[in-house]
């Protein structure tokens, strides 16, 4: 066998299966059991009835549930032209997440179907995603934003439920981990049919698969009928990912791994991705799950869902440098571009209108006896109180959606934003870590803390990914893994019902709660600082989209430019992550709009980017302290759930 084939990654994980898997079978079976009883178990005997009815369905359910993300995650990056693509894009796991929380806190009934309930809210996310993107052809770009915004609309309304509903969510939380555990075949005979159904309807469409890789005009000369096939792909994923969804909750990375180990390792059709895709998809799942139930019992906490990651990451690592990429999908059609005529006025009423803002803010909201003006003396007062809060939501909106437009600009991708840089997550773990260890952390420590976690992350990419010259790409995919490791720990810690849960997701939530006045001046400071820099940044920002040979051509150096961009982007979501927490969605909304509107060249779709995101946050924070006074939504929050329909109505609508 040659070494550039999926086989030999495939071989490691079914090893580790089979090895994992035999140990647990042989921890709970005495000596000399024969097939026989494995198969038709003695009730007398529970080591054989724990076997057959826990055991075994387990091993059935992890193949099936990791083969099925496997093949969705290679469709959808196929016809999406994303090596970013997942079964998250599409907001699917997303929409049965919230899904269940409704139904759990409002028709607790309804319940005892609970696979129905997360197959509906799947299939809501999905029909939101498909009505949105079917005027413009169901086109790679339109569908990706569309099903990422819903993803995140989801997940963020999920999240102020959360908030206010701990207590009532503890079972969802373990749903929604990920856990494995088995009782009987029925979930095993739930994913059997429709899994298979699924693929071969997925088999069928080789040929379409292999031509939407292909941009749009190359597929039509060929005959290919775009709008209908990718309706056909998209339903097959999104079925795929619904069913394990429904049937075991969310699992995370093994759709994004699973296709992308495969092309790194050499298979590059569609019949052999698709395979290998699978293959993989499944034995990393029961590797993951097989070593999780080897753990003492106190330790299987630890959600195979989110585990995942720890087993697939470093075959992701070792292998990356040899992925080739596929072609990025392309922006927007050149006639439907639209363009300001005077962008620089525009910035100037934007900038303008920052400070009408930011005096609002401070000066009208609620209190104890009701909504009031603060003028004079009483503005004095509550500046002291009010004005940091303002200060730090604008700069942070701002300094994500700066790094937002850099990152898309830089690599291409509209799915780059700073929640997929990495740098954020290890910020996360570095506050998180604090908060759980510490007795009484304090403020110096969480930013010390955190931005240790950001620079080990930083360090960490910049290794992985300086040989084959900073790939935008490359570095998104590290992040992505990276991330998945701040997920394996949020879901111990909703699992464990960890007392110190309800701080953490506080400040996970975009809180700007605890900002001090010395901290909010030295955000803006860093803000105006960055924005200082846009002119020095445009060039490379206005060729690099172009790809590398045009960049080449024009003189750019390809390892210097994406070494300083994407230095600068971890800088601003570092800074901004451990100042206000991880605000991630202003960093995907605000270069979007700014494109919407109309910037199109770097400069001033940079400049556009951060006023925007800084002003999303600045009006979020405001209206989370005030619609459901004396409680409070955290910025990051409120944002995502009042800015995600607006974005979405803007999609729709064909801008």
């Amino acid at each position: 066998m040659r070494l550039s084939t999926p086989f030999w990654p495939a071989f490691a994980l079914a090893v580790v299966a089979a090895l994992a898997a035999l140990r647990n079978i042989a921890a709970l079976l005495p000596a000399g059991t024969g097939l026989a009883a494995v198969l038709v178990p003695d009730p007398g005997i529970t080591s054989e009835m724990l076997l057959h009815y826990t055991v075994l369905p387990r091993i059935a359910v992890a193949l099936m549930a990791g083969g099925a993300l496997g093949l969705s995650g290679t469709i959808l990056q196929r016809i999406l032209r994303n090596p970013l693509a997942e079964p998250a894009t599409l907001g699917i796991s997303s929409g049965a997440y919230l899904a269940m929380a409704v139904a759990t806190l409002w028709f607790p009934a309804v319940l005892a179907q609970r696979e129905w309930v997360a197959f509906t809210g799947a299939g809501a996310a999905l029909a939101v995603i498909l009505a949105l993107s079917w005027r413009r052809g169901l086109s790679p770009v339109t569908v990706t934003l569309a099903g990422m915004i819903v993803s995140l609309y989801c997940g963020a309304v999920s999240a102020v439920l959360t908030l206010f509903n701990h207590d009532f969510l503890i079972g969802l939380f373990l749903w929604g981990a990920g856990h494995l555990d088995q009782q009987d075949w029925g979930d095993a005979r739930f994913l059997a049919p429709r899994i298979l159904v699924t693929t071969g309807i997925a088999l069928l469409l080789l040929r379409p698969l292999t031509l939407l890789v292909l941009n749009d005009e190359s597929a039509r000369s060929l005959g290919l009928p775009l709008a209908a096939y990718r309706l056909a792909a998209l339903v097959a994923a999104a079925a795929l990912t619904a069913t394990v969804t429904a049937a075991i909750g969310i699992i995370g990375f093994v759709g994004l791994a699973a296709p992308t180990l495969a092309r790194a390792c050499g298979a590059r059709q569609t019949g052999p991705l698709l395979l290998w895709s699978g293959v993989i998809g499944a034995l990393l799942l029961l590797a993951t799950d097989q070593l999780v139930l080897g753990l003492p019992v106190t330790y299987r906490l630890f959600p195979t869902g989110a585990i995942t990651a720890l087993l697939g990451a470093p075959l992701l690592f070792l292998l990356i440098r040899r992925l080739k990429l596929l072609a990025l999908p392309e922006p927007v059609e050149a006639a439907s571009i639209f363009r300001l005529d005077h962008p620089l006025a525009v910035i100037m009423l934007l900038a303008l209108l920052v400070p009408v803002a930011a005096w609002l803010a401070t000066a009208l909201g609620q209190g104890p006896e009701g909504w009031a003006f603060a003028m004079g003396d009483d503005y004095a007062h509550l500046l002291g109180w009010r004005g940091p809060r303002v200060l730090a939501a604008f700069a942070g909106g701002a300094m994500l959606a700066l790094a937002g437009a850099v990152l898309q600009r830089m690599s291409g991708n509209p799915m780059a934003s700073p929640e997929v840089l990495g740098v954020s997550s290890g910020a996360m773990l570095g506050i998180v870590a604090l908060l759980l260890s510490a007795p009484a952390p304090t403020r110096t420590g969480q930013i010390l803390a955190g931005s240790g976690g950001a620079m080990a992350v930083l360090l960490v990419m910049l290794a992985l990914s300086r040989r084959p010259g900073f790939s935008g790409e490359r570095l998104l995919l590290i992040g992505i893994t990276l991330g998945s490791v701040s997920g394996f720990v949020m879901a111990v810690l909703m699992a464990a019902q960890d007392p110190r849960l309800g701080q953490v997701l506080a400040w996970m939530s975009g809180s700007t709660y605890a900002v001090r006045p010395a901290e909010a001046v030295a955000s803006i400071a860093l803000t105006l600082a960055a924005l200082l820099l846009v002119p020095m940044l445009r060039r490379w920002l206005d060729l690099l989209p172009l790809g590398s040979t045009a960049a080449r051509a024009a003189g750019v150096s390809l390892t210097l430019s994406r070494g300083v961009l994407y230095g600068l982007a971890a800088i601003l979501t570092a800074a901004a992550t451990i100042l206000v927490g991880p605000l991630s969605f202003a960093g995907l909304m605000g270069p979007h709009l700014a494109r919407l509107a109309g910037f199109q060249r770097a400069g001033t779709h940079l400049v556009a980017s951060a006023l925007s995101g800084g002003l999303i946050l600045l009006v979020a924070d405001w209206l989370g302290r005030n619609l459901i006074f004396p409680f409070q939504v955290p910025a990051g929050l409120f944002a995502t759930v009042v800015g995600g329909p607006f974005l979405l109505v803007l999609i729709a609508r064909g801008r």
